[in-house]
C-alpha cells in the first residue's frame, strides 16, 4: 500500500465518519461544523483525484458559499426553533424511517454491484479512447481551458447560477427573520 492509498482511506474516513455525525447529530452546531469537516474531506478526496479545479470549486462554492449561508440562517434564526428543533424525540430507527433505510439498502446494494462487478481497465470505451489517443493529459491546461469556457461559452450559465444563489440567499434571510408581533 502506498502513500496515496492511506491517504485515501484516511480522507474517506474523515468524510464519511463526519457525514454520519451530521446526519445523526441532535446538536445544530455540532452538526454544522461537521459538515464543514465533511466538505473540506471530499475537496480532498477531489485532490488525490487530480480534479483540482473540481477540490477548489468544492471549498469556493460549498465551504465559502453554501455553509456560511447556514451559518447565517443558523445565526438569525430564534432561540425557541433552535429549542424545539433540539427536543425534538426523533429516534433514528423507527418504523417511520423503514422506507428510508430500505431505499438506501438497495442504493447501497446496486453502487457495490458497481463497484465490485467493474472492471475499469477493460471498459471497451476506455480501451477505445487510449487507442485513439482521445486521452486528456494532467496538466495545467485544464484548468485554463475551463476558465476561458466558463468566462466565454458558459457565461449566462455562470451567471443563472450566481442569481441562482443570491435568490438562495435572500430566502433564507426572509426566512430566518423575526416577525413582528401583532
Amino acid at each position: 500500500m502506498n502513500l496515496v492509498q492511506i491517504m485515501f482511506y484516511v480522507m474517506a474516513l474523515v468524510t464519511l465518519g463526519s457525514a454520519l455525525v451530521v446526519a445523526a447529530g441532535k446538536n445544530l452546531v455540532r452538526s454544522i461544523f461537521m459538515f464543514f469537516v465533511t466538505l473540506f474531506g471530499l475537496a480532498g478526496l477531489y485532490v488525490l483525484a487530480l480534479a483540482d479545479f473540481v477540490a477548489v470549486t468544492q471549498i469556493v462554492i460549498y465551504v465559502g458559499g453554501i455553509l456560511v449561508l447556514i451559518l447565517f440562517a443558523f445565526m438569525l434564526s430564534g432561540k425557541e426553533a433552535l429549542v424545539k428543533a433540539e427536543q425534538q424525540s426523533n429516534k433514528f430507527i423507527s418504523l417511520n424511517n423503514f422506507p428510508a433505510f430500505l431505499l438506501a439498502a438497495l442504493f447501497l446494494v446496486v453502487m457495490l454491484n458497481v463497484v465490485f462487478k467493474a472492471d475499469v481497465n477493460n471498459l471497451p470505451w476506455v480501451k477505445a479512447s487510449v487507442l485513439n489517443k482521445n486521452v486528456v493529459p494532467v496538466n495545467g491546461t485544464g484548468i485554463n481551458d475551463i476558465g476561458v469556457n466558463l468566462m466565454t461559452r458558459y457565461l449566462l450559465p455562470f451567471e443563472v447560477i450566481s442569481v441562482l444563489l443570491m435568490v438562495a440567499l435572500v430566502g433564507s434571510a426572509h426566512l430566518s427573520r423575526k416577525e413582528a408581533k401583532v
